[in-house]
């Protein structure tokens, strides 16, 4: 296939916002749902860079809340792409090879959304200066925080300029030549462990709070994020199949359901691990779990959160491993939703506020967000479905024209 002369880098780019313009009206008030979200959040945050954290339901006691719980989980849902990436590119399934693109767009925008969640949780924008080495305060390499913010960039890097490169050759009609690519796909894939366990790091160096000083930390990170990851892109698939041109193949999804089913299996048992450890023979390092699952001295606004999430992650690896609907998505498709709420439910919110209750003095306080740190977040996830949307938009038509011409 011959490359088209007339075609660029700025016909590119040209052509790739012309496309995310354009659009039906279900996609247009999708649109707009997108922008009124992101609107709100920066007028959620106006109030936060004028009077600081005092806005936000974070306290002395509790300093990580909803932004840091939603980093943590993201961080997650970015690493997942592996999951596509190691089949695609090293053992060169075809089905995979088609939709791996999808996954690393979706990377893209969990890493936007993480590396968004930290300059917020920095309080005002003078303090995001301190994420810029050379200009800021970086405390690199003391500070595990700035290996975070170095892997997560890296990260971002390769997750953008690999299929950037792929998306542009087949954009001027030429194959990709992959001496090209390669070695930064085979980077990616050692990265993406790596910017989970760095995550994981941050709490399990800790050892003032025992909560998170745990050895299982990093590998159920690593669980949870293949369980939880998988899913939210069979959902992304299953509406590109039924809404787009984009045909996937059901192996795809058979064997997502499998990585899946694998992953969530033993998220679980860690899960249950660790709550053996916390409660068989309790120690006073147990009181974090305690007031997470029952509740202390009257303080038990996360009892019904930890629960719910707990019974509905049972029950959807339950769903999705003994498959009742013989593959059928109408019980596949939910089941994976619920799973995804419920690892968010408990690597979020579940995993962080309690790490800090109670206090090194004893203290035992409830933590809930304020509507600035809601809006906030809003407008953050707005952002990132923005540019999952944008990403996803593009490569669909670029990889449909070049199948078409192929």
């Amino acid at each position: 296939m011959n490359a088209v002369p007339h075609k660029n880098l700025k016909s590119f780019l040209t052509d790739a916002v012309r496309w995310n313009l354009r659009g039906g009206i279900a996609f247009q008030i999708f649109r707009i749902f997108l922008l009124f979200g992101m609107g709100f959040g920066i007028y959620a945050y106006s109030f936060q860079a004028r009077f600081g954290l005092s806005v936000t339901g974070m306290n002395d006691i509790v300093s990580w809340g909803l932004y840091i719980s939603n980093f943590t989980f993201l961080v997650g849902v970015a690493a997942a792409a592996v999951m596509l990436i190691l089949p695609a590119y090293m053992f060169h399934d075809p089905g995979f090879h088609r939709v791996v693109i999808i996954g690393e767009g979706v990377a893209v925008g969990a890493l936007v959304m993480c590396l968004s969640f930290i300059a917020v949780d920095l309080g005002g924008p003078l303090q995001a200066w301190h994420l810029i080495p050379g200009i800021g305060l970086f405390n690199f390499p003391s500070s595990i925080l700035a290996w975070d913010v170095l892997v997560l960039n890296g990260y971002l890097l390769l997750n953008g300029l690999v299929p950037a490169y792929i998306l542009y050759s087949h954009y001027m009609g030429r194959k990709a030549d992959e001496r090209k690519y390669r070695p930064f796909v085979f980077l990616s894939i050692f990265w993406a462990f790596s910017i989970h366990m760095v995550t994981a790091f941050l709490y399990q160096g800790l050892p003032a709070r025992p909560f998170w000083n745990n050895p299982l930390m990093g590998p159920r990170f690593l669980a949870s994020a293949f369980a939880a990851g998988p899913a939210l892109i069979a959902l992304i698939l299953a509406i590109i199949h039924s809404t787009t041109d984009y045909k996937i193949d059901r192996k795809v999804f058979r064997k997502l359901r499998l990585i899946i089913t694998i992953s969530a299996i033993v998220n679980l048992i860690m899960l249950f691990s660790e709550i053996f450890k916390e409660f068989y023979f309790p120690t006073h390092h147990s009181s974090s779990a305690v007031y997470l699952f029952f509740g202390m001295d009257g303080h038990n606004s996360l009892v019904p959160w930890i629960w719910t999430s707990v019974i509905i992650n049972l029950l959807a690896t339950l769903v999705i491993a003994f498959n009742p609907g013989k593959d059928n998505p109408k019980v596949l498709l939910p089941a994976c939703g619920f799973l995804f709420i419920a690892v968010w439910m408990e690597k979020g919110i579940g995993l962080i506020v309690p790490g800090l209750i109670p206090s090194p003095l004893g203290e035992v306080v409830d933590y809930l967000p304020t509507w600035v740190e809601l809006g906030v977040t809003l407008g953050i996830l707005c952002l990132g479905i923005t540019v999952v949307t944008w990403l996803i938009r593009t490569a669909l038509i670029i990889e449909q024209r070049y199948e078409g011409a192929d």
